[in-house]
């Protein structure tokens, strides 16, 4: 068996999105073949995927690690077209991984302060860089696809929820009592594997049978100037240090779906670990826009070496 390439070298750009990392690759990863983002991705997946693992994935990345491929636009007018990834494999839309992606853009020189469009495999985002170094994102479409879905979990009972899509999809639940904290992660972590797993024992998907793979639990603000608190499990069991940019976008959007946010108010959403973004949903073309505002910081820039006689060249990673 032929062993998988690797480039001598990659070098990355780190940075944090309200304490959720992203590491975006901008030079030495081959470019993958296609002409539109979604088969970009394919070929990645297909011919690429050790060097995904390899980036984002123990010893040189950990679990709650999100990668951004930089490649050329594929549209008029994007300043760059970007796939994200992960431990365990990649995802249609990142939020806080796109406002990642814009600091380290302006961190690069490549963009200024301003509007800035980027194509992604689930469609077109813009977002717009503040002078105060914030930046807004404009969503792609998100909706509520079905209200108070019951899922049956052992020891714990019936647990309801929505199914929205904000980019990804998403189980939205409550559960009373539950302390969402960081001293709790553990706990929340388990309970909310636990959701994941029987939402797909019990066949319970998002449109055309697409699968929920995260699973978001809501809970009261524990600051002033929030509107709600959530843990958010992501793909690959890792939690979201981040209030979640397609989690919020899901929120909004099941909140609209009954009534109670209406189109251009603030919605305030705190994460586990405390740090804030702002949303809000636009109407256009019937469809429901989300806006999701948060800062990044560069927090690194690296050059990954691969060793071929490293055992570890290609990374690991302790997810299922």
């Amino acid at each position: 068996m032929t062993s998988p390439a690797f480039p001598a070298v990659v070098r990355v750009v780190d940075s944090h999105t309200e304490g959720e990392p992203t590491r975006v690759v901008v030079d030495g990863w081959r470019q993958p073949a296609g002409s539109t983002m979604e088969a970009r991705r394919d070929d990645l997946a297909a011919h690429w995927d050790h060097l995904r693992s390899a980036v984002v994935c123990e010893p040189r990345g950990h679990n709650a690690m999100v990668g951004a491929l930089l490649t050329p636009p594929v549209s008029a007018g994007a300043a760059a077209g970007v796939i994200f990834f992960n431990n365990v494999g990649y995802l249609g839309m990142c939020g806080h991984g796109t406002i990642g992606v814009v600091r380290t853009l302006e961190h690069l020189g490549r963009i200024q302060i301003g509007q800035v469009r980027l194509d992604t495999p689930v469609g077109a985002v813009s977002a717009e860089l503040a002078e105060d170094g914030s930046v807004t994102i404009r969503n792609v479409p998100s909706y509520c696809h079905a209200k108070d879905v019951a899922v049956d979990l052992p020891g714990l009972g019936r647990v309801v929820g929505d199914v929205a899509y904000g980019g990804n999809w998403f189980f939205l639940t409550h559960l009373e009592g539950m302390d969402v904290s960081l001293g709790n992660v553990d706990a929340l972590t388990r309970v909310t594997l636990a959701i994941m797993e029987a939402l797909r024992r019990q066949g319970v998907t998002g449109a055309s049978g697409a699968e929920i793979d995260h699973v978001e639990l809501a809970a009261p603000p524990a600051r002033p100037d929030a509107d709600g608190r959530n843990f958010v499990l992501c793909p690959g069991g890792a939690y979201d240090r981040s209030p979640c940019g397609t989690g919020t976008s899901a929120v909004m959007a099941a909140l609209h779906a009954r009534g109670k946010l209406a189109v251009g108010a603030r919605w305030r959403q705190e994460s586990v670990t405390g740090s804030l973004f702002t949303g809000w949903l636009e109407a256009s073309e019937g469809q429901l826009i989300p806006h999701i505002r948060g800062m990044a910081y560069v927090t690194g820039e690296a050059t990954l070496r691969f060793d071929p006689t490293d055992p570890f060249r290609a990374g690991f990673t302790a997810a299922g």
